[in-house]
């Protein structure tokens, strides 16, 4: 049984969201602590525009910081031993029909980015060719109904 609090992510995906943890917390941190000190050193709290501001962008800064820091502690990097079986961090083609093929990398949900064919391990695809080889047929189960596909190649 999957346990929905694991985060699935390729390797490269562990690492710039390791990345980014690591500028907001070495960077934007002390970026967000001099905003506030300029703000305060303006007066008045209360009526303080920028000194508001700077609260608000911090408590997003501790936000976000809370939130790498879980998904990292929580991940399941996945790094696809077998490069024949699509699993993720694999690289498909899939042909539609003849002369109608689509290359994705199949990444954890996380990652997803459909405009760079980033697919999701559970997106409809995903789903389907997990676990498959080049030259099978695969039946894509999609809100629209199903529909078959031709595992051209697994990398």
């Amino acid at each position: 049984m999957k346990n929905e609090n694991v985060v699935v992510l390729t390797p490269e995906g562990y690492l710039e969201l390791e990345a980014e943890l690591n500028d907001l917390k070495l960077n934007k941190r002390q970026e967000v602590i001099n905003t506030l000190k300029y703000a305060r050193s303006l007066g008045d709290l209360s009526e303080n525009a920028d000194y508001d501001a700077a609260r608000n962008e911090q408590a997003q800064l501790e936000g976000r910081i809370k939130e790498l820091e879980y998904k990292l502690e929580h991940c399941e990097i996945i790094d696809n031993k077998d490069k024949d079986v699509a699993n993720v961090g694999s690289t498909i083609v899939i042909e539609y029909e003849p002369d109608d093929t689509e290359e994705y990398k199949i990444v954890g949900s996380l990652e997803a980015d459909p405009f760079n064919n980033k697919i999701s391990n559970e997106s409809p695809i995903g789903k389907a060719v997990i676990g498959h080889r080049a030259g099978e047929v695969i039946s894509v189960e999609s809100p629209n109904g199903a529909y078959q596909v031709t595992l051209k190649s697994v990398n």
